[in-house]
């Protein structure tokens, strides 16, 4: 394995420690007790700025060797996440706002897992990301967190702190 690599996976794994840090003790404990529909307005705001994620397809920005099917695959799961988000956001509070988010998750969470997967079939190197390096290192590892708190938050009925209380009164 390239150098280079071990550095790009290094700084995955230290992002996922970070942002689960910060979760646990700044996001989750601020969402855990609002209603499902304001629980997860936070976090579709977040992701509706997936359209970033277009920055693969800009020559420049991303080495010129840069696999097209990791760029292509990346740049349009990402922008249909983003909209994905904002239907979302423009459907809730209603049933089909929380259906929307439901997608959302199982899309973004597929769509993340599919880039990494291109990225390790196409061979692609770390220093090919060029200034787009910044996406799998520091945003990537929150995505798949807040797609996690986001599978948490819908698998709940009504609010996400009444199904916490339930929880403790049936132990």
């Amino acid at each position: 394995m390239p150098q280079q690599m071990i550095w790009f996976f290094v700084s995955i794994a230290f992002s996922f420690m970070a942002w689960g840090l910060v979760t646990a003790r700044y996001i989750w404990p601020e969402l855990r007790g609002r209603e499902r529909a304001e629980a997860l307005r936070p976090l579709l705001m977040l992701h509706s700025f997936r359209f970033i994620g277009l920055a693969f397809l800009v020559p420049g920005v991303v080495s010129a060797d840069l696999p097209p099917a990791f760029a292509r695959a990346a740049a349009f799961g990402d922008v249909i996440a983003a909209v994905l988000a904002i239907v979302a956001l423009w459907l809730l509070p209603g049933a089909a706002g929380i259906a929307a988010a439901w997608v959302l998750n199982i899309w973004g969470s597929v769509d993340i897992l599919n880039a990494f997967y291109q990225a390790n079939h196409s061979g692609l190197l770390a220093g090919q990301l060029g200034a787009t390096f910044f996406l799998p290192t520091l945003i990537v590892p929150l995505l798949m967190i807040t797609h996690g708190i986001g599978f948490r938050i819908v698998v709940g009925h009504g609010s996400v702190s009444g199904i916490r209380q339930g929880r403790r009164l049936e132990a």
